[in-house]
C-alpha cells in the first residue's frame, strides 16, 4: 500500500533504471503520466472552439478573451516555480495531489463565472494549480530514467499526452451543440476527478527520501540559479520554450483564424486542429522508435528546429499575400508541418536538459515548464494585437519564435562542440552534489 507521506520511513518508491536497460513502469503509470502531461492541453484546447461564442455572450472583444488562454499559461508556468522545489523537498505524491484538487475546484468555478474578467481570474488560478500535473510528471520520469531511454519515454508520453489535442476540440465542439461554454469547464471537471483519483491510487513515490533536497527560498533559488548558469541547461530550455511560443501562437489563434477568416465550422475547425494533432504525435513515434539510439539527440532536435522555421516562414509568405492568396487548405498544410515537427522537438530538448540534472529534477522540470508556458503566455498576447481580419500577427510571431528557438539551440548549446550531443560537465546543486549524465548517441 502506497503511503502519503514524505517521511523516510513511509514512502515507498520505485527505483531508477540504468542507462539503456526496459521500462519498469507499469501500463497504468505511463497511462497516468500521459495524462497529466496531457492535462494542460485538455484544459486550453478543449476550450478553443468555444472562444467566439464566450467573446459573444460575455460581452467582451476577441482580444479579452484571448486573455482566458494567457491567464492559464501564466498560472501554469508560475505554478511550475512554487511546485517544482516542493516536490524536490517532499517527494512527488504529496503537492501533486494538492495541485489536482486544487486545480478541480478552480475548472468547477470556471463554469460559473459571470464576466470575462472573472472568468481570466479563474483560469489563472487553474492554471496555477493545474501546474504540479506537468512539472511533477515531468520530473516522476527524470526520477526514473538516463539518458536515450528517457528520451524514449518522453516521446511514448507524446503519444498519449499527444491524443488530448486531437480529443479536446472534437469533444469541444460536441459538448457547444449540446450545451454552451460553460459546459466545456464541467467536463474538464469530471477530468480532472478521474485524474486525481488515478494519481491516489496508482501513482507510487518515486524519489527517494536520501535524494531530496533542503526546503526553503534560499535553497530553491540557489538550486534554480545553478541551473541557469549552465549554459547548455539554458540553451535547451530556449530552445523548447520558444519552439513552443510558436506552437502556442497557433493554438491561441487559430481559432479565430480558421472559423471567423476563413469562414469554417467550430466542428470543421476541431478536425483540422485534430488532424494537426495527429501529425505531432505520428513525428514523436518516428522520433521515439526510429530516431532515438540511431542519431544523437541534438540531431534530431536540430531537423525539428529547421522544419518548424521553414514552416513558419512559408506561413508568413502565404498570409501576406506576397504570393498570392492562400486559401485554407495552404494554411492548413503549413500548420500541419509546423505542429508535426514538434514531434522532433519538445521531446529531446527536454530531455537533454533534464540530463543536465539529476538530484534537482523538481527545479530543472518547473525552469522548462515555466519558461515554455511564460513564451507561450507572450505569443499569445502578439497575436491579437492586429486585429481579427489577418492571419498575419499569428505567422509573424511563430516565425520570430522558431527564429529564437535556432539561435538559442546554436549559440548556447553548441553542439558541434560536444561528443555524442551531451556535454560531461554536471550541474551542481547545493547540498546535493549532482552527477552528469552523457547518453549514448
Amino acid at each position: 500500500m502506497t503511503d502519503h507521506g514524505p517521511g523516510p520511513r513511509n514512502d515507498r518508491t520505485v527505483p531508477a533504471t540504468a542507462p539503456g536497460t526496459p521500462r519498469r513502469t507499469s501500463l497504468i503509470v505511463t497511462l497516468v503520466l500521459g495524462g497529466l502531461t496531457a492535462l494542460p492541453p485538455l484544459s486550453m484546447d478543449m476550450y478553443l472552439p468555444a472562444l467566439p461564442e464566450v467573446t459573444d455572450a460575455l460581452h467582451s472583444p476577441a482580444a479579452t478573451v484571448q486573455l482566458t488562454l494567457t491567464a492559464c499559461l501564466m498560472g501554469m508556468a508560475l505554478g511550475q516555480l512554487v511546485v517544482g522545489p516542493m516536490s524536490d523537498k517532499w517527494g512527488r505524491r504529496r503537492p501533486l495531489l494538492t495541485g489536482m484538487v486544487l486545480y478541480v475546484l478552480a475548472t468547477a468555478i470556471c463554469a460559473l463565472a459571470p464576466s470575462a474578467p472573472l472568468l481570466i481570474a479563474f483560469r489563472l488560478v487553474q492554471g496555477l494549480a493545474g501546474a504540479a500535473a506537468i512539472v511533477i510528471a515531468r520530473a516522476v520520469v527524470r526520477d526514473l530514467y538516463e539518458g536515450v531511454a528517457m528520451a524514449r519515454f518522453f516521446s511514448t508520453l507524446m503519444l498519449i499526452s499527444g491524443v488530448a489535442p486531437v480529443v479536446a476540440p472534437l469533444v469541444g465542439g460536441q459538448v457547444l451543440r449540446v450545451t454552451d461554454w460553460r459546459g466545456v469547464f464541467v467536463v474538464l471537471t469530471v477530468i480532472g476527478v478521474l485524474l486525481t483519483l488515478l494519481v491516489h491510487r496508482r501513482l507510487e513515490e518515486t524519489l527517494p527520501p536520501e535524494r531530496r533536497q533542503p526546503g526553503g527560498l534560499g535553497p530553491a533559488l540557489r538550486t534554480m540559479g545553478g541551473l541557469l548558469t549552465d549554459r547548455v541547461f539554458t540553451g535547451y530550455m530556449l530552445a523548447g520554450g520558444f519552439a513552443f511560443a510558436a506552437l502556442f501562437a497557433y493554438i491561441s489563434a487559430s481559432p479565430f483564424v480558421v472559423q471567423d477568416i476563413y469562414g469554417a465550422s467550430p466542428q470543421t475547425f476541431s478536425l483540422l486542429f485534430g488532424l494537426n494533432s495527429v501529425g505531432l504525435v505520428l513525428a514523436g513515434q518516428i522520433n521515439g522508435k526510429l530516431l532515438v539510439g540511431r542519431v544523437s539527440l541534438d540531431k534530431a532536435l536540430a531537423t525539428g528546429l529547421t522544419v518548424i522555421t521553414l514552416a513558419a516562414a512559408a506561413l508568413l509568405v502565404m498570409t501576406s499575400g506576397v504570393a498570392g492568396k492562400a486559401g485554407l487548405a495552404a494554411v492548413s498544410a503549413g500548420l500541419f508541418v509546423l505542429m508535426s515537427a514538434m514531434g522532433l522537438s519538445m521531446p529531446n530538448a527536454s530531455a537533454q536538459a533534464l540530463m543536465r540534472s539529476k538530484n534537482a529534477a523538481g527545479s530543472a522540470s518547473a525552469l522548462l515548464g515555466t519558461s515554455t508556458f511564460l513564451l507561450g503566455a507572450i505569443a499569445s498576447s502578439f497575436v491579437g494585437l492586429g486585429g481579427e481580419g489577418t492571419a498575419v500577427p499569428m505567422a509573424t510571431v511563430q516565425l520570430i519564435c522558431t527564429l529564437a528557438a535556432v539561435a538559442s539551440f546554436l549559440g548556447l548549446c553548441r553542439p558541434w562542440q560536444r561528443t555524442g550531443g551531451t556535454e560531461e560537465a554536471a550541474v551542481e546543486v547545493p547540498e546535493a552534489a549532482d552527477e552528469s549524465v552523457t547518453p549514448p548517441a
